[in-house]
């Protein structure tokens, strides 16, 4: 059974990027890559030596970094107001 079902990817995007269909919103990609970042760190605390997903979850945060700048350079109340809903720094 996967972890991230239709319904909740189009929950994720119709509560960050506006709508189902938005899938291009650059909140709602910020929103996935979290759910998927905290699935897999999750998976990585009991399985310490799967090397292959460590690979993926550096990609998938070093992907989130950028879409990230490119946020806070185009629309700077959008960035922070993303970054304390997904709660992701202090």
């Amino acid at each position: 059974m996967p972890y991230l079902t239709i319904e909740k990817k189009a929950k994720i995007f119709t509560d960050f990027g506006g709508s189902t269909a938005n899938t291009g919103s650059i909140e709602g990609q910020v929103a996935l890559l979290t759910e998927r970042i905290n699935h897999i760190s999750n998976h990585l605390k009991i399985n310490r030596k799967d090397f292959s997903s460590q690979r993926g979850l550096m990609m998938m945060v070093g992907k989130r970094k950028r879409l990230l700048t490119y946020l806070s350079k185009h629309d700077l109340a959008g960035y922070r107001g993303l970054i304390e809903k997904l709660g992701l720094r202090k």
